[in-house]
């Protein structure tokens, strides 16, 4: 039996951020407003042991995971690397998040703990869920004394193989309620189109005048706005997504070295033994999830997403908290 480790780190100013090895986990995040309230924005369970079992284990949220070897979704069940076909796992064809035993539901080893910084990593086996190649995977956590959240993951394989890592935290600013009253802005253009199975078609649809237009900060609920579960394709703008909420006064701005973020917001969680007593409404949270385009192995015009030996992987992410 693998062991179950819940790591804490912390900066001087207002960040503190609990981890699991399991999945690869961010459990809590807790900031520091300016007047001293403490705000746990990131949704996570009661227990790092209540990831392991039901409910929990019966519900697909990834909730806080980090997510490989394929972040997001392809069509399928298979892709082809230099003339071989590679069958992996899939539900009626769609292949998400890695698979039924992606990098979420594995225990991953404590390589580093500081007090601002851990870091873990994966050895993801040549083969597993059908990806070729033996892979090695670490997952980068990092609280700056800017009060940034800093998520890095980087790879390396014997084998070329797809790869598309992404951290999968669920956040409300006010760690409480909806988020439809928070601001959001993110500076794109662009959005992918999918089919009724939310697989990319491989059309890129201009947001202006669509309700994936959000470059302007306003609150998330519009007329509009029925929830996302969407690609963005993010401008060359540094600054990539904003997220405010006048009840907290906590604003968390968004930087990525990806050309696409995938946005989540489930209308309602499950019932769930999440550490703030469920005290969530209609559509809790959102996922900000940086990543390469989904589905990219199969779409040869998408940004390439086959790593080689030799190569490095490396996604890196930034939440930044400011305090109004």
């Amino acid at each position: 039996m693998e062991k179950l480790e819940v790591i804490t780190i912390k900066n001087n100013e207002a960040l503190e951020m609990t981890i699991s090895n399991f999945g690869a986990t961010v459990i809590g995040l807790k900031v520091k407003n300016s007047i001293g309230e403490i705000f746990d924005v990131a949704a996570g369970l009661k227990e790092a042991s209540n990831y392991l079992e039901s409910p929990y284990s019966n519900v697909k949220l990834f909730l806080g995971n980090s997510i490989g070897r394929y972040a997001g979704r392809i069509s399928k069940g298979e892709f082809m690397i230099d003339d071989s076909v590679y069958k992996i796992e899939h539900q009626d064809g769609v292949h998400l998040h890695g698979g039924e035993n992606g990098f979420f539901n594995r225990f991953w080893s404590v390589k580093e703990v500081k007090e601002n910084r851990a870091v873990l990593t994966y050895h993801s086996k040549n083969l597993e869920e059908g990806y070729p190649g033996n892979l090695n995977v670490e997952a980068i956590f990092e609280l700056t004394p800017k009060n940034e959240v800093k998520i890095s993951y980087k790879a390396t394989t014997d084998q070329a193989t797809p790869v598309n890592l992404t951290s999968h935290v669920y956040l409300n600013l006010n760690g409480k309620g909806s988020i439809l009253d928070h601001e959001l802005q993110i500076n794109s253009d662009f959005y992918l189109e999918v089919d009724s199975q939310l697989i990319p078609t491989g059309k890129l649809n201009k947001s202006k005048g669509t309700s994936f237009d959000r470059n302007e900060k306003a609150k998330i609920k519009r007329e509009d706005f029925k929830g996302f579960d969407d690609t963005f394709v993010f401008n060359d703008k540094q600054l990539k997504a904003s997220l405010y909420s006048a009840e907290s006064g906590i604003n968390m701005d968004i930087y990525s070295n990806q050309p696409a973020m995938v946005v989540y917001t489930p209308e309602k969680f499950p019932n769930l033994p999440f550490s703030n007593d469920n005290q969530f409404g209609t559509f809790p949270a959102i996922c900000f999830e940086p990543q390469n385009f989904p589905d990219a192995p199969n779409k040869k015009y998408f940004p390439n997403s086959i790593l080689k030996p030799g190569e490095t992987y490396l996604n890196e992410m930034i939440f930044a908290f400011t305090f109004g």
